[in-house]
């Protein structure tokens, strides 16, 4: 490996923010949606960003993207920090953009395990990771749901959650929601949701929402699992049987929280949505929210907030946000691809790291 950097010299401040940003699947839109949200004169400077990848492919993205009439500033990979990741020249060749593969799954598996590996040994405070595809991990031998899962098995996390965050460019109000259960198929939901699990993701957010957001005494809304919350039994039983049972017992430990549920999905979402689009009293709406399963919480989070929510997963080691969208194969090199969500990706892992830093040094 090779570390390419006009400042490589450099010896630079700890209490600077380091984060290592992977290219993600290179036949997709990350290496492009990378390019524009570095290039971008409005995105904060106070960090310093590695890209983790392939400086040639890289390049040919750049080169490429020009030449398709982009219309948005591009960074030039020859100004770039960027981590050279080993590949076998057989996989760089079989790499065709706007088609994920093998070659691409590999690709991308390659650059996070480097990332994860770097970060692990104190070489950066936070990882941001660009977009990967999961058929293609598959395809390339690996058997991981995601990023999430493969970050928390490299890192020894047993408990880890993936909580949304997005700041309403309108109101600037901020909306956080994290997933109890994430990616499985939904009639195993009732049967993983159980009180020892909703006690852990509540724990994993109370701590991240005092850790790395600054609120000590929030208010968290947690969704119900049937329609209309079960109906009083009539509409489904969870509810009654075990989730309001948990949830009274949940308020007794965390005294100093309002957790609010469990409140019917279909309307959990409104508040939420006013203060989103409009603007209301901050009393009136919750610092998190807590849904049960993937689309109950991704649906809402990606109709507001589609191009500027981030996915940060809480409880590992270390900082990690991603942008909240896939690989986008069909648009891949064509110079469309939006990058407001990459952008809003390595600010919130600067803010939080920033947090995390600040803690740090105050306790020395």
């Amino acid at each position: 490996m090779s570390l390419r950097n006009k400042d490589n010299d450099t010896l630079l401040p700890k209490h600077r923010p380091r984060l290592a940003l992977t290219m993600g699947d290179p036949a997709g839109i990350g290496p492009e949606v990378i390019l524009k949200a570095l290039a971008d004169p409005g995105l904060s400077k106070n960090f310093d960003v590695t890209v983790v990848g392939s400086h040639d492919l890289l390049s040919k993205i750049y080169a490429k993207v020009l030449v398709n009439g982009n219309l948005v500033p591009l960074a030039n990979p020859e100004n770039l920090s960027v981590a050279d990741v080993p590949l076998e020249e057989t996989i760089k060749s079989e790499i065709v953009m706007g088609m994920g593969n093998a070659a691409s799954g590999a690709a991308s598996f390659a650059y996070l395990e480097w990332a994860i590996a770097r970060t692990k040994a104190g070489e950066f405070d936070a990882i941001v990771t660009a977009p990967v595809a999961k058929s293609a991990w598959k395809a390339a031998g690996y058997d991981y749901p995601g990023q999430t899962e493969l970050l928390a098995a490299k890192s020894g996390t047993q408990k880890f959650a993936m909580l949304f965050v997005a700041r309403s460019p309108r109101t600037g109000w901020t909306l956080r929601c994290l997933l109890a259960t994430t990616h499985i198929p939904l009639c195993q939901v009732p049967k993983v949701l159980t009180a020892e699990l909703m006690t852990q993701k509540l724990e994993l957010l109370v701590n991240c929402l005092q850790k790395d957001f600054g609120i000590e005494n929030g208010k968290i809304a947690i969704a119900g699992l049937n329609p209309h919350s079960g109906e009083q039994g009539q509409l489904g039983t969870e509810e009654q049987d075990w989730l309001i049972p948990w949830l009274e017992q949940e308020r007794r430990k965390h005294q100093n929280w309002q957790l609010d549920g469990p409140i019917p999905p279909d309307t959990m979402w409104i508040k939420p949505a006013r203060a989103w689009y409009e603007g209301i009293d901050a009393s009136k709406v919750a610092d998190a929210y807590l849904a049960l399963y993937h689309d109950q919480g991704l649906i809402p989070v990606k109709l507001m907030a589609f191009d500027t929510a981030v996915n940060t997963t809480i409880g590992l080691p270390f900082i990690r946000t991603s942008p909240d969208h896939g690989t986008a194969f069909d648009i891949a090199g064509r110079g469309i691809a939006n990058a407001t969500s990459m952008k809003a990706a390595i600010e919130l892992a600067a803010q939080l790291s920033n947090i995390r830093l600040a803690k740090s040094l105050n306790s020395l």
